[in-house]
């Protein structure tokens, strides 16, 4: 009898001893949260099979001894208050007990208040883009794996299409913060080792956290149906310890330095036809083989093909333009904060002379700046010029933005109300709208109203200030690195203004300016 008894003890208890390293079950994480997911999914995969086994225990017991050939006969009852009693408060008992701890997990979940640190995680057709709020660190995120694995022509490693060239990398025991939304389409941040899925949408900001426990490099990838490449969108987080990564992220502002000095330099540099097209390969196989393919055929009637193409065939500006600043409306997306001007070039040049387009056009960096503020690309020996105001900083890349203050004056030109408030509308759908709304009313408990706000109301200098600098402690950033002068006036003009502020204030770049001396 022991022996029996012994048997059905393991029976019992070896299935939740295994459970976690069960391939098909779900995995426990890294996380506590993701602990508390894993514990919960197994209470109520447990009672879901106490429940199966009383019923078909019940069922099956009765098929055996209440069986016609044994001659039992039906009991002739029509309904029992007690059964009714039975049937009804039981389950009701039961779904308390399981909502419970349910709600406590869900609760847990959403609530990202009082973390260390906050990312804004940006999604677009096919990459994410990372922002480390107050760091002034941001970068895209694409994968890695090469054509060739995809295409079949070489054996698939491990990590096929979960491999990316960027990974986010996030301290170990740090409550971190993530700010979602989208470019273009819906998409979904989905790590499995942190129980964490959050949509990311266009035009709206969903909020997330999670604090690791262990090291380690985790992958996960888009889980919406965001597109043809869908199954391309993977997500690379690496964990490290806090001084390790503390020293990573000192290593991403040095990079960043670098990188801007390279962006300076590379406006005087020339490079040879052949040196661009063999950057311009590369970079062309990375970022836009996904939609117009690596021979530049497309795909009629989603992507066009390029050999031949009127824009390929075309002036270079118009080229340049499409590069820099997408096609509203279309799949074409904006490249001018993800490439730099060097980068374009290459690229630029490489369209247009390859494939059979054999147009001889040469594309250097400084003709990338110079199409960007309203110069002409078609001269390659021309120098940059000076911005106008009919040339605003919106189109520059990135990269010039923060250099360009050392190669080419500043626009401090005086608008007109009007004028600013035309700009201040685009720059702020573009760049405001997805926290503050389109209506600027926010998100209460996530973002503040902007309708009647002690900054909008208050002195010009204090609202400045914080669109210059941003506010630490919470996911207002600095824009002084991302805006010009320029920009920031036309945006503050339009916010003290819009939504019934209606404070009559008019601030000029020279204002901005002045401000950040």
């Amino acid at each position: 009898m022991k022996q029996w008894l012994y048997c059905v003890m393991a029976v019992l208890l070896a299935p939740p001893l295994g459970a976690n390293e069960m391939p098909l079950n779900m995995t426990k994480g890294v996380t506590n949260i993701s602990g508390q997911v894993y514990d919960l999914h197994m209470i109520i995969l447990y009672i879901c099979c106490a429940i199966g086994l009383v019923v078909f225990g019940i069922m099956i017991y009765s098929m055996i001894y209440h069986r016609k050939s044994k001659g039992a006969v039906a009991a002739n009852f029509h309904e029992s208050t007690k059964v009714e009693i039975a049937w009804t408060v039981i389950p009701f008992v039961i779904l308390i007990g399981m909502a419970i701890p349910a709600t406590k997990t869900l609760i847990a979940m959403e609530d990202p208040s009082n973390a260390d640190l906050t990312i804004k995680i940006t999604g677009s057709q096919w990459k994410w883009h990372y922002s480390y709020f107050n760091e002034d660190v941001e970068f895209y995120s694409i994968l890695s794996t090469p054509r060739d694995q995809i295409e079949g022509d070489e054996t698939k490693s491990d990590t096929y299409l979960l491999e990316v060239d960027k990974p986010l990398v996030l301290p170990l025991n740090r409550k971190v913060r993530f700010l979602m939304t989208s470019d273009d389409v819906i998409h979904s941040w989905w790590v499995p080792a942190f129980a964490v899925k959050k949509d990311a949408n266009p035009g709206f900001i969903n909020e997330a956290w999670t604090r690791i426990d262990k090291a380690g490099t985790y992958r996960g990838q888009c889980a919406e149906l965001c597109g043809k490449d869908h199954g391309f969108m993977p997500i690379v987080v690496q964990a490290l310890p806090e001084a390790e990564y503390d020293a990573w992220l000192l290593d991403q502002k040095q990079q960043a330095s670098n990188a801007a000095e390279a962006a300076k330099a590379a406006l005087s540099e020339t490079l040879s036809k052949e040196e661009l097209m063999a950057k311009g390969e590369q970079i062309y196989l990375s970022t836009c083989a996904a939609c117009h393919q690596p021979n530049g055929a497309g795909l009629p009637g989603v992507f066009p093909s390029l050999i031949g193409s009127p824009i390929i065939k075309g002036p270079i500006n118009g080229h340049i333009d499409i590069v820099l600043n997408g096609k509203p409306g279309t799949a074409m997306q904006s490249f001018a904060k993800q490439l730099s001007a060097k980068d374009i070039a290459a690229v630029v040049t490489y369209e247009r002379n390859a494939w059979g387009n054999d147009s001889g056009d040469v594309i250097q960096a400084v003709d990338v700046s110079n199409a960007a503020n309203g110069g002409n690309a078609d001269n390659s020996a021309s120098a940059p010029q000076p911005m106008t105001s009919d040339s605003p900083m919106e189109s520059v890349p990135t990269d010039v933005q923060q250099v360009v203050a050392t190669v080419m004056p500043i626009d401090l030109t005086e608008l007109t109300h009007e004028e600013l408030m035309t700009e201040g509308l685009q720059v702020y759908t573009s760049t405001c709208a997805a926290c503050h709304q389109a209506t600027g009313a926010g998100l209460p408990g996530a973002f503040p109203s902007l309708i009647g706000s002690p900054v909008i109301k208050g002195p010009v200098e204090q609202h400045i200030n914080i669109v210059r600098n941003g506010k630490p402690g919470t996911a207002m950033q600095a824009f002084a690195s991302s805006l010009s002068p320029r920009q920031m006036a036309a945006v503050i003009t339009y916010e003290r203004n819009a939504w019934g502020n209606n404070t009559g204030d008019t601030v000029q770049a020279n204002d901005v300016n002045s401000h950040g001396q």
